[in-house]
């Protein structure tokens, strides 16, 4: 029998229009976890611009340490009073808006008793020596404000912390801390604001806080290929439609006479 008008479509139209639909339906979920994505990035920025210009606490002491994750606590600004250990420090290799060079990565020991890795700042290779910057390293009690950060295990890209040799590419806390002999270290560093320290160097509060936020993007991107594949669908199955209306009909009775 010839397909007609009314009639359903054959498998491969019905394949073919199938697979646009569920190609669509994979492309919308995908739309939609974008939007989802979009929004848990917006709030997560703003919970960080909060936590940046809130007035500083304590730095957590031991008792929080557990508690402590980056969806509560990175960025967040807090303070500590104690005294550098300045014969500890570590030189983690580093790229700024003032060129190459190294963060001083320095133990604090807080009132408290417990250890805090901080970062007093950046240096230039130049002033890579403690003694060609010995007068910003202070004796004595010291209060250092700043932002909390999560360690960096590892190391950096393609490059892996060499505690051997005391080459660092990130600040890996617990790396650290094993290789300068600390005791009761925070798991978290904390990078020093701006404060000028003695002679210049090093320099603090270059802290970069910035949000690849490309969810908008993505969302509308699926959204728009979920549209093309439901036009794709549409026009299989209206292109069978067309054709089935242009079919020539038999006449009345199914079959042909003879003439």
């Amino acid at each position: 029998m010839n397909g007609r008008s009314g009639n359903r479509p054959p498998a491969r139209v019905i394949f073919l229009a199938g697979a646009a639909l569920v190609c669509a339906a994979l492309l919308a979920a995908l739309g939609i976890w974008q939007v989802q994505r979009l929004q848990w990035k917006l709030d997560l920025i703003a919970r960080v611009e909060a936590r940046v210009n809130a007035e500083p606490v304590a730095a957590p002491g031991p008792s929080g340490w557990n508690a402590i994750s980056p969806a509560s606590h990175e960025y967040l600004r807090v303070h500590l009073h104690g005294r550098f250990l300045h014969d500890k420090e570590a030189l983690v290799q580093a790229v700024t808006d003032l060129d190459g060079g190294y963060w001083v990565v320095t133990p604090l020991v807080t009132d408290d008793g417990f250890t805090v890795l901080v970062n007093r700042g950046f240096v230039t290779p130049q002033f890579r020596d403690p003694a060609t910057r010995a007068e910003g390293a202070p004796e004595g009690e010291a209060t250092v404000t700043g932002l909390l950060r999560m360690s960096e295990p590892g190391g950096g890209f393609l490059r892996h912390n060499d505690p051997q040799n005391d080459r660092w590419f990130s600040r890996d806390v617990a790396a650290i801390a094993t290789a300068r002999g600390l005791q009761d270290t925070a798991p978290y560093f904390v990078d020093a604001d701006a404060t000028p320290n003695a002679g210049g160097w090093p320099r603090g509060g270059l802290t970069r806080i910035t949000f690849s936020n490309s969810h908008l993007v993505y969302a509308l991107t699926w959204f728009a290929l979920m549209g093309m594949a439901l036009a794709a669908a549409w026009y299989v199955l209206h292109e069978w439609r067309r054709r089935e209306l242009k079919a020539p009909r038999p006449p009345d009775g199914g079959t042909q006479g003879d003439e």
